[in-house]
């Protein structure tokens, strides 16, 4: 099982700029891509971006193009979002998860991280 931790979540401005970390442990090797999510009160949790261990190749929730960006340090372990220009619609809960394959469903991950808050005000 691959174990997951966010950090870096907090407040931000509008305007501004936050920047995630996901670090996994344990059978990283099961884990082909990690995803991150958000879900905002009161709402489900949605497919932000994707990214693959092996070769880095990134997937993006098209609206969130171009203000996001998804990254990884293989010998860390760790993946990032980088999060510039926020807007307070990006209010929300940010996951990471783990997949064994290419994937943006929720059902498709197999190991989630506990979650960081993310607050943008206006």
């Amino acid at each position: 099982q691959v174990h997951l931790v966010e950090s870096g979540g907090g407040l931000a401005q509008a305007g501004g700029s936050l920047r995630l970390s996901c670090a996994a442990s344990g059978r990283t090797a099961r884990s082909y891509a990690i995803g991150w999510f958000r879900q905002a009160p009161g709402k489900g949790r949605h497919f932000v971006a994707a990214i693959a261990w092996h070769d880095g190749v990134t997937y993006y929730e098209d609206s969130l193009q171009g203000r996001f960006t998804v990254s990884r340090d293989n010998a860390k372990d760790t993946v990032y979002l980088q999060m510039n220009n926020l807007k307070p619609e990006d209010t929300a809960v940010y996951y990471c998860a783990s997949s064994d394959g290419w994937h943006r469903e929720t059902y498709e991950y197999n190991a989630w991280g506990q979650g960081t808050q993310v607050t943008v005000s206006s």
